[in-house]
């Protein structure tokens, strides 16, 4: 089993007529705590709602598995689309540039 297989509760992709539209991955930390990673959606196809039902999709797998946190990481321009669009919270966090 690889690694990304064994640290992520699955991936979430979304296609169209055109082929792949939207991608994003969940890993967790294998207990209570789960985040979402390289969340991307096709140019051709933002917004259009597809963002917004992957994002939905991992939340209720989350969920599902037992997770009691969500976590998303995004650049300043995306703020409107995780908390008013899809519900996530801001919080205090304190990353280290390495």
């Amino acid at each position: 089993m690889s690694l990304v297989e064994r640290h992520s509760l699955g991936r979430v992709t979304a296609t169209d007529e055109t082929g792949l539209a939207g991608f994003l991955n969940v890993p967790w930390d294998g207990a209570v705590h789960a985040w979402l990673q390289d969340v991307i959606v096709a140019k051709r196809c933002r917004r259009s709602g597809i963002g917004l039902q992957m994002v939905a999709t991992a939340t209720t797998a989350a969920r599902a598995a037992g997770c009691e946190w969500l976590h998303v990481d995004f650049a300043e321009e995306h703020r409107d689309f995780y908390f008013d669009a899809c519900g996530f919270q801001p919080t205090n966090a304190g990353p280290i540039r390495l």
